[in-house]
Order: structure tokens, then sequence, then C-alpha cells
């Protein structure tokens, strides 16, 4: 899978699931600060995140995650990996 369909995969479940606009959705915005992530939404994002790509993410994982190039990257090599 490459980058770029990983990339617009993601897009496409944030607009849909958390209803934020794509026009926010930039590699450099605050991932939390733009969905307005709380940490219920964490978990609905993480369950998003099996179903859309097949596997878990956890608590850990996030910690390095405050834009969305750095979630971008995190779900790439993950889907890399396997």
């Amino acid at each position: 899978m490459t980058k770029e369909t990983v990339i617009d995969r993601i897009n496409s479940f944030l607009v849909e699931e958390f209803e934020v606009d794509e026009s926010v959705i930039v590699p450099n915005a605050s991932l939390k600060d733009t969905l307005e992530l709380d940490s219920l939404d964490y978990v609905d994002l993480v369950v998003v995140i099996e179903n859309n790509f097949g596997f878990k993410v956890t608590g850990e994982d996030f910690k390095a995650v405050t834009t969305y190039q750095d979630f971008y990257d995190l779900i790439f090599d993950k889907v890399s990996a396997e």
C-alpha cells in the first residue's frame, strides 16, 4: 500500500467518522485540536484504524503523535511492517 493510499484512506474515515471538514486535515495541523479528541474519541479512533487497516494501535503508539503527519507516518509504518 502506498503512502498516498494510506493518507487518502485516513482522511476519508476522519471526515466520515469524526465529521471534520477535509480542509482542516493538513499535515502540520494538530490532530487532537482539529478533531477535538477526548479520551473516548481516541478509543473510537483505535477502532476505526483496526476496521480500516486490520491492526490495533495502543496509547503508547499515540504518545509521539501530535500532527496529522505523525499520524500518517504511524499508520504507514505499521502497514509496511505487516
